[in-house]
């Protein structure tokens, strides 16, 4: 049985204070909400390079310090962990300091914007002997934690095949709710390191991980460049394999529009199968339905759906600061994994075609 990350143990571990580097959309909308519910975690001061946003975060939690300065925000009384959530390409420096201040770290995915860059991060967390985490939350989903527990109970006998469908619309001129700057650095190649590959694709390689109990250890990558004007991919399409034998395809995409299906894991297996409909994202609920091969019958698996994936992560994290559960997924490990999704790149981008306009639909959301 999953342990249960929605609540704390009865006795709870002290009181977690965090800071927050990088005063965006998902830090605001998605990761400050699952602090302020957590009864075990404070937010002590929230750092970013414009002031206003950091004041802004900052006066929703009582107490909480707004700075620009990274070291003094790291030297906070209280402070024990850093929730790194700036553009990709600043991620190292902002790691580096909090590990030399010796916070623990959760880092939003991918680690970087280079792997390089994402080497040297996880270089720096080493040697400064903190506890060190990639934010892929979706690790986390009460969703994805029941079908994990299922496959490990071997319900689905042996897995074949992991299908992924995670896709949004990401025009260029989309911003983040709430933002008046307009500014869509998740399609600027230096800030973020790539398009709809590099934001989304990372989710679903770790996902297949971290359902499986096992990565992927070869994989290649088609991109798309067909809907959106700009210098990124659009849309990808990763197929690879475990070390095992079971396939895997990962298909992303900045242009799916926001009314058709967009978001759906399947795991096949040779006694059933697993259809998870609505639960990659950032909110709770979606649906898990368990198909018997022997019957045909489907049937819904419950899951905790009042709790996000957000959440469940800073429960998991805590705990293993605690040190009441070991963390499960080493930063190398990560590593890996992007070093994997740099390789799996074609060596020349796929031309965008322009035979087919891009269609006018609202903005909507992205992975973090």
């Amino acid at each position: 049985m999953t342990d249960d990350l929605s609540s704390p143990s009865p006795t709870g571990p002290p009181t977690t204070g965090w800071v927050i580097a990088g005063a965006g959309w998902v830090a605001r909308d998605h990761m400050a909400p699952a602090l302020a519910a957590s009864p075990t975690s404070r937010v002590v001061a929230v750092v970013d390079r414009d002031l206003a946003a950091a004041r802004e975060l900052a006066a929703r939690f009582e107490g909480a310090v707004a700075a620009t300065d990274l070291a003094g925000a790291f030297r906070t009384p209280g402070a024990q962990v850093a929730y790194v959530a700036t553009p990709n390409h600043a991620h190292r420096e902002v790691v580096a300091a909090a590990a030399a201040a010796g916070l623990a770290v959760l880092c939003e995915k991918p680690l970087a914007a280079t792997l390089a860059d994402a080497a040297d991060l996880v270089a720096a967390c080493e040697a400064a002997g903190v506890l060190a985490a990639t934010a892929f939350d979706q690790r986390w989903h009460p969703a994805h934690r029941a079908a994990a527990d299922l496959l490990a109970a071997g319900r689905l006998g042996t897995v074949t095949s992991v299908r992924i469908v995670y896709g949004c619309w990401l025009p260029p001129e989309w911003s983040p709710p709430g933002s008046t700057t307009g500014d869509n650095w998740r399609v600027d190649l230096v800030r973020a390191g790539g398009g709809a590959y590099v934001d989304l694709a990372p989710h679903g390689l770790d996902l297949v991980g971290a359902l499986l109990g096992e990565d992927v250890v070869t994989a290649t990558t088609h991109l798309q460049h067909r809907v959106h004007d700009y210098a990124v991919d659009d849309g990808s399409v990763l197929v690879g394999s475990t070390a095992s034998g079971v396939l895997v395809s990962i298909a992303n995409s900045f242009n799916t529009v926001e009314t058709l299906p967009r978001r759906r894991l399947e795991v096949v297996g040779t006694a059933g199968q697993l259809v998870a409909t609505d639960t990659m994202g950032q909110t709770a609920g979606g649906r898990l339905e368990l198909l018997d091969a022997a019957t045909g019958a489907a049937s819904d698996v419950a899951f905790d759906g009042g709790t996000t994936p957000f959440a469940a992560q800073v429960r998991a994290l805590e705990r293993a600061l605690s040190g009441e559960t070991p963390w499960p997924y080493p930063l190398a490990r990560d590593l890996r994994l992007l070093q994997l999704l740099t390789d799996a790149l074609p060596p020349v981008p796929t031309p965008r075609t322009d035979d087919h306009p891009a269609p006018r639909h609202s903005a909507l959301e992205v992975s973090p």
